[in-house]
């Protein structure tokens, strides 16, 4: 099913704007060459462009999600936030070693290990298990030292300015 004969691990982390749009930006990429693409979003249940747009690229491209409407905040999540959690990453866990996708995006797994929905050893395991060709991707703030180490290639994003700091809210179609 391959037609990469090495994918790597790559992480989009930090306190700026960009990491799940540029894990999608892979995605769509994937799509464009045929591969096929599993995307696990964790803390995310509120309706969303992306979602919708994703369900389009059927078959190539296969979205479940695992959160709750409204926002997870640290300290504040509630043991049915950490149950659907952990639900998300046994599935993308099945997906990894299914053999059916190319590309795996966790999408606000980093987020979910730092609120402590998720544990850290059980996101390296899952890094440590991933096969040789399939690209994996892990997005969100607070990465870990020990995730960032399991990484072949870390961006950071960093947050210059931002219009919610001037009252400008989150925009349809733009930040969701």
């Amino acid at each position: 099913m391959a037609i990469q004969p090495q994918g790597l691990v790559q992480v989009y982390t930090g306190e700026g704007k960009g990491k799940t749009t540029a894990a999608l930006g892979l995605v769509l990429r994937a799509v464009g060459w045929g591969l096929r693409s599993y995307v696990v979003q964790f803390m995310k249940g509120q309706p969303s462009g992306e979602e919708v747009a994703l369900r389009c690229l059927a078959p190539l491209v296969t979205l479940v999600r695992f959160g709750r409407p409204g926002f997870v905040k640290p300290g504040e999540w509630t043991p049915e936030d950490r149950a659907l959690a952990k639900e998300g990453l046994a599935q993308a866990r099945a997906a990894l070693l299914g053999g059916g996708y190319d590309l795996v995006i966790l999408d606000e797994v980093n987020t979910a290990v730092a609120f402590g929905l998720l544990s850290e050893r059980a996101v390296l395991d899952l890094i440590a298990a991933r096969p040789t060709h399939v690209e994996l991707v892990l997005t969100g703030r607070g990465a870990t030292p020990a995730i960032l180490a399991q990484a072949d290639l870390v961006t950071r994003m960093l947050e210059e300015k931002h219009p919610y700091a001037r009252g400008i809210p989150a925009r349809r179609g733009i930040e969701f």
